[in-house]
């Protein structure tokens, strides 16, 4: 097979129309040179959106959150742009969108729901910021640092490196709390049980000891002694008090080292820690026989 035939094989493949709409022909060609330019354009507004991030967060000094923010906008309003212009460079009309979307209409209307949903929940998180890249926060009982937030699911940094995939709208339609929406000072608290009969006021006293020398227990706000409850088995209370949280050990570090001074205040001073204590009764129509044996005596009757 000589090389022209092979070039005018190429050719027809390359023209060959696929649709025609607005008498303008989509040909296999124009749809392979829109896909590579949709691609490069993509690939170039990943790159000057974070680009241009970098530029106005060194120079305005941005704060992570913000720049996340910003990052994210700025890639789909480039893509956008470069989807559009891809498309005039392919010579494609936009009207071919049109016959396809109607076809596709049913399908993708029943199937973008949870699409959509996430995709505008992402922009009011980015608008309003509720929850903000670099907070601490808990949703389900899972608490982590939130790394990235995106245009349909949030990426949520936990304790033991796992990373936790949240979509955007359950960020607004459950209950969330941000341990630092406003700051990075949070109250934690340690409870305790001490037997019954010890002196209460001595307890106080060696908890609130207990919270002044701990290092990353904050001064001022100052920490608080509780006597909460008289329990089942034990005087309970609960020591509050604040730590600048910066990462997300700093928590279960905080709660572990009060710990170990309170056991220690206590072992010194001869607070009893309480464990559980339960009081059994017997009751009988006829009394319930004791026989007492000596430690050498053989074991059944005679």
């Amino acid at each position: 097979m000589s090389s022209d035939t092979l070039f005018r094989g190429f050719e027809g493949a390359w023209n060959f129309q696929l649709i025609r709409v607005e008498n303008e022909a989509i040909t296999l060609g124009s749809i392979i040179v829109g896909l590579l330019a949709l691609i490069v354009g993509i690939s170039f507004s990943k790159y000057l959106s974070r680009k241009t991030v970098r530029f106005f967060a060194k120079r305005f000094h941005l704060e992570k959150n913000v720049s996340s923010a910003i990052q994210a906008l700025s890639f789909y309003i480039l893509a956008a742009f470069t989807s559009l212009s891809a498309l005039k460079f392919a010579h494609i009309p936009l009207t071919i969108f049109t016959v396809i979307g109607g076809a596709l209409a049913i399908g993708v209307g029943f199937g973008s729901q949870n699409l959509v949903n996430n995709f505008i929940s992402g922009i009011i998180l980015m608008v309003e910021r509720p929850v903000k890249v670099g907070d601490f926060i808990e949703v389900d009982g899972v608490f982590g640092e939130v790394e990235r937030i995106g245009m349909r699911c949030a990426n949520i940094h936990t304790y033991g490196n796992r990373h936790i995939i949240v979509p955007n709208s359950s960020f607004l339609e459950k209950n969330v709390l941000n341990w630092t929406r406003l700051n990075s000072l949070i109250r934690i608290s340690v409870a305790v049980g001490v037997a019954y009969g010890s002196p209460t006021k001595k307890v106080q006293e060696l908890l609130a000891k207990a919270a002044e020398s701990e290092p990353s227990a904050l001064k001022n706000p100052k920490p608080l002694v509780f006597f909460t409850n008289f329990g089942d088995s034990a005087l309970e209370f609960r020591v509050d008090f604040w730590i600048d949280l910066k990462s997300l050990d700093d928590r279960q570090r905080a709660e572990s080292e009060m710990r170990f001074r309170i056991d220690e205040l206590f072992r010194a001073n001869g607070v009893v820690i309480a464990f559980p204590q339960r009081d059994i009764h017997f009751y009988s129509e006829r009394p319930i026989p004791v026989e007492v044996r000596s430690s050498n005596a053989p074991l059944g009757r005679g």
